[in-house]
């Protein structure tokens, strides 16, 4: 059994895999060593473990991480991985977009893919046919848009997205929301549409906290999975103890 850690800068996201599969998932504020001997007292079968973290680990972390389970990973840039990475500064590249492009690309490999992760920002990572990554980019997401208009302007209140259905505002309030929401459909949607003209066989992946908003509201056929970036670091971790 595979033990997932994803440590973002204000939650821990953990997840348990067997045979490529995921058995559990959850999150929690932080990752102590008390819940690595807690999680191995309750799955002796815990062999490998993974820790992707943007923030910088504990070093009795790892060190426990080490006394516990057999083969131990913390994610760099450096860190061996199934698809050959074309980006020209990995150490730049955060493991979290690397991890999504990686988990799509295992659930449909030798398949051109586009990841879109909304959240507080949107990022879009594409990998071709060859298994290669080739790279990405990176907007505001959908309440980072709503904050800077309040934020940057005297007069424009914050406010968050909302069902309207009106296609152009009728009010200020109306205008902000849909001016956001659709901005970020149609962004979305003109990736898709300029990507399918050179990999007419394009399949999509939507993820992220804001991915069931935006779901049904993309024209295109897309598959929605939340978790796309803990798939990708149990590959990178039978990769890499194969």
């Amino acid at each position: 059994m595979n033990l997932i850690i994803d440590i973002g800068n204000t939650r821990g996201k953990v997840a348990f895999f067997s045979n490529g599969k995921m058995n559990a998932s959850f999150s929690q504020s932080d990752i102590t060593v008390e819940d690595l001997k807690k999680w191995k007292q309750n799955h002796p079968e815990l062999e490998n473990v993974i820790i992707s973290s943007v923030r910088i680990l504990p070093q009795q972390l790892l060190v426990e991480a080490n006394a516990l389970f057999d083969n131990v990973i913390e994610l760099t840039h450096s860190t061996p991985v199934p698809i050959q990475n074309l980006y020209k500064t990995p150490e730049t590249l955060g493991a979290d977009r690397l991890a999504a492009a990686i988990g799509a690309n295992s659930l449909h490999p030798d398949t051109p893919i586009l990841i879109v992760d909304a959240g507080t920002a949107i990022t879009y990572e594409l990998v071709n046919d060859k298994n290669q990554y080739l790279g990405g980019n990176i907007s505001p997401g959908l309440n980072t848009r709503f904050k800077a208009l309040h934020h940057f302007t005297g007069k424009l209140p914050l406010l968050k997205a909302d069902e309207i259905n009106a296609h152009m505002g009728q009010n200020t309030a109306e205008a902000i929301i849909q001016g956001v929401v659709i901005g970020m459909v149609y962004e979305i949607e003109g990736y898709i549409n300029q990507l399918k003209m050179s990999y007419p066989k394009l399949k999509v992946f939507l993820t992220g906290g804001d991915a069931n908003f935006f779901d049904k509201k993309l024209k295109n056929s897309i598959f929605v999975d939340f978790n796309l970036i803990m798939y990708g670091l149990n590959r990178i971790l039978e990769f890499n103890v194969k």
